[in-house]
């Protein structure tokens, strides 16, 4: 084989790989929009609504970042549980359960900015960790499904979200399960001018993704953990220590679902509410599919995720048109890109 032909077939793979993945984008761009003329919409003044609320100021930009964030910490998280083979549904309560740590640690601790926001996010992954191993407990001890366990432990975690709204953390005064009082400004995070996201929840978003996407694939650990991934019974009788693994990658999940509870709790409301999780938990399961489980996609599926769902908002406000449109598309494209992926490896 020459080193034309070789050449002129690796072209040829990045061009289809191209074309199976932005095929399922447009084709549910299309869907989409015949499910607007359906309802008698204007398609064009709908996309432009959409973009308008995700990117029309500086202030609208920051609400997309708010999203992006945590967005990108679940989506870390999940590819280390991905590997392992094991789909952590439950990443969403580990959120809510971060949140209720850092909140804890907020309202517990009168501490200088510099001491008191590290300790946040430590009370924010611990309190992740230790939910996601719950639902680790329950798959490797008790043989429930990680699917089951983690969509119960979700509700769990909700509900002790809400009581401690209304219970010991309500406000002062008043009966609402609006959230709770504000955190003292010690526990803010710092913003850019006139935006509601700062630098700091950035860089960890970015360097948590590095390091996972270098100990997935540079290090024995990762090596190991793709192979009770491939094969669980395998990599066992090769002496795998399969269970403490797959726990570990339960907490390691819940670590990073945790820090992205205490970031929304510290750095976008400043204090708990109980829809603080936002679906971000669900909505990232669906940035990890569409990314192709390529780490370096990540942050521009996330970016798009969070542009769609922040973008949806104005729909009601500015056309009369629920903003569940936003995760209609969401939803259709991974669907459609799953099904062409699984259409492509049938007749490679």
């Amino acid at each position: 084989m020459t080193e034309d032909t070789i050449t002129s077939r690796n072209r040829a793979n990045i061009v289809g790989d191209f074309l199976w993945t932005i095929g399922p984008i447009l084709l549910a761009l299309l869907l989409t929009t015949l499910a607007l003329i359906a309802i008698g919409a204007d398609p064009a003044k709908a996309y432009a609504t959409m973009w308008n609320g995700a990117f029309g100021s500086a202030e609208k930009l920051s609400s997309v970042m708010d999203a992006w964030v945590p967005l990108v910490f679940c989506s870390v998280g999940l590819f280390i549980t991905f590997t392992a083979g094991l789909w952590n549904i439950g990443i969403e309560g580990q959120m809510v359960m971060g949140a209720i740590f850092a909140t804890w640690v907020a309202r517990t601790f009168d501490l200088p900015a510099e001491i008191l926001l590290p300790l946040i996010f430590v009370g924010g992954a611990l309190g992740g960790a230790l939910w996601a191993l719950f639902a680790g407990a329950l798959k490797v001890y008790g043989r429930v499904h990680e699917i089951f366990g983690g969509l119960g432990l979700n509700f769990v975690a909700m509900g002790v979200a809400l009581y401690l709204i209304i219970g010991p953390w309500k406000r002062a005064g008043i009966a609402s399960t609006s959230g709770t009082e504000p955190f003292r400004p010690a526990a803010w995070l710092p913003n850019f001018p006139g935006m509601s996201v700062g630098p700091i929840e950035i860089i960890l978003a970015i360097i948590a993704l590095i390091l996972v996407y270098l100990a997935l694939r540079g290090t024995l650990w990762g090596l190991q953990l793709k192979a009770i991934g491939k094969n669980i019974r395998s990599a066992f009788w090769l002496g795998i220590p399969t269970s403490r693994y797959m726990l570990g990658a339960f907490a390691l999940c819940g670590t990073f679902a945790g820090l992205a509870g205490a970031e929304q709790a510290v750095g976008v409301w400043a204090r708990l509410i109980p829809s603080i999780s936002g679906g971000y938990g669900y909505l990232s399961i669906l940035v990890v599919l569409l990314s192709g489980f390529r780490a370096p996609l990540v942050p521009l599926v996330a970016f798009f995720f969070a542009a769609v769902t922040k973008g949806s908002i104005a729909l009601p406000l500015d056309l009369q048109i629920d903003s569940a449109l936003g995760g209609v598309l969401q939803g259709m494209i991974v669907l459609l890109f799953v099904l062409s992926q699984g259409v492509r490896s049938k007749f490679r």
